[in-house]
Formats: structure tokens, C-alpha cells, sequence
């Protein structure tokens, strides 16, 4: 599970190499420069472990520790902590970390907390925002990251046009695995009802 920043935390006085290690372990390799604050490290001295090769600069605010091993879904972390870590990775980005379909989304797609509808700010290159509030028993780790869960998952694909076929396969998919119920896929059979429903 990734490191959670608690703003509660006392400061080290000095930089605490061994904790900003283990915060981005559980993030791909990869920090924000708050996190970084609570392991005593100022933008100044980021910018000279940038210089020294130690971190290198990966988006905006967020850095990677240079020898740590490259992971197969930073960009899913950097845009989750480009959140603040209050986002979710959903829809065909969530079906497809589940394995369910053979959806390819050429965009990473995040939930964010209804809360944040009107926020205004700069929405990386590549990433579609949904806004919803999705409880705990509806979230699942993987990785570095916070997903929504299969029934979660599908149903917002319902709700979010996925094409009919893609829905289906994946519905069926998640059913044999024993990931979902029928009962628990209301949106997903009523948007494949003109097409037969679930069992078709």
C-alpha cells in the first residue's frame, strides 16, 4: 500500500534520505514535493539532487528517485498523486488493470470526489476526470495506485456509454471469475438490455 502524506507528522530536522525512500517505494519510485517536504527536503534541495542524478523531475511537482526500478504503471501513480491521492483509477482504465475485455484506453481515466467538480486547475495531457464519491468497499489496490473494484467498475462503464459488446464481454468475464454477481451489475444489464441484457 502506498505511503499516505499526514500533514500531522513532525518535520525532520535534517533530510531523512531513508523516508523519502520508503514513500516512493510504495509509489513506483516516484514522490511530490510535499512529500518530500516530510522528509526534510526543500524544492531548493530537490532541484540539486535533480543536478547530482539522485531524483530527476517526472511531471510537474512530482519526481522520480533515479536507481529505483522502473514500473509498469508510474504514469497510473503520477496521475494519482497528481490528485493528492483523493483520485481513483476507474472505468476502461480500471477494466482494463482487472483484466476484464480487451479494452485498450488510450487515456487513463480518474474518478475524482464529487467535491471537486468545480476546482479549478491544469488536468494533465491524457487523462479523462469523472467526478463521484467512491466509498471504501468500493475501492481495491493495485500496485502503487487505488482502483475502483470490478462491480464498481462495470457499473460505471454502463453508466459512461462503454461500447455494448466491450461491456458485455467484460461483464461475462468478471462473472465467470466469480469477481461479480448479477445482482450486483444493475447498470451494467440495463444499458445491455436493447442488446439482450447480460445473458445474451
Amino acid at each position: 500500500m502506498a505511503y499516505v502524506l499526514c500533514m500531522d507528522e513532525a518535520r525532520p530536522s535534517r533530510p531523512d534520505w531513508n523516508r523519502l525512500f520508503e514513500i516512493a517505494a510504495g509509489q513506483e519510485g516516484l514522490f511530490t514535493t510535499q512529500q518530500a517536504a516530510q522528509a526534510g527536503y526543500s524544492p531548493q534541495l530537490l532541484v540539486h539532487y535533480v543536478h547530482i542524478e539522485r531524483t530527476c523531475a517526472f511531471v510537474e511537482g512530482i519526481y522520480r528517485l533515479v536507481h529505483f526500478p522502473a514500473g509498469e504503471h508510474e504514469d497510473l501513480v503520477s496521475v494519482w498523486l497528481w490528485s493528492e491521492q483523493a483520485g481513483v483509477i476507474s472505468h476502461q482504465t480500471a477494466l482494463a488493470l482487472h483484466g476484464l475485455s480487451d479494452v485498450l484506453p488510450s487515456n487513463i481515466h480518474l474518478t475524482l470526489p464529487m467535491a471537486w467538480r468545480y476546482r479549478r486547475f491544469r488536468v494533465p495531457i491524457g487523462v479523462v476526470l469523472h467526478h463521484g464519491d467512491v466509498l471504501l468497499k468500493e475501492r481495491t489496490w493495485f500496485g502503487g495506485v487505488t482502483t475502483t473494484n470490478p462491480q464498481r467498475t462495470l457499473n460505471d462503464c454502463a453508466r459512461n456509454s462503454l461500447s455494448p459488446e466491450l461491456l458485455q464481454q467484460a461483464a461475462q468475464q468478471a462473472l465467470r471469475r466469480g469477481l461479480v454477481t448479477k445482482t450486483e451489475l444493475g447498470d451494467v444489464d440495463a444499458a445491455l438490455g436493447p442488446c439482450g441484457g447480460l445473458a445474451a
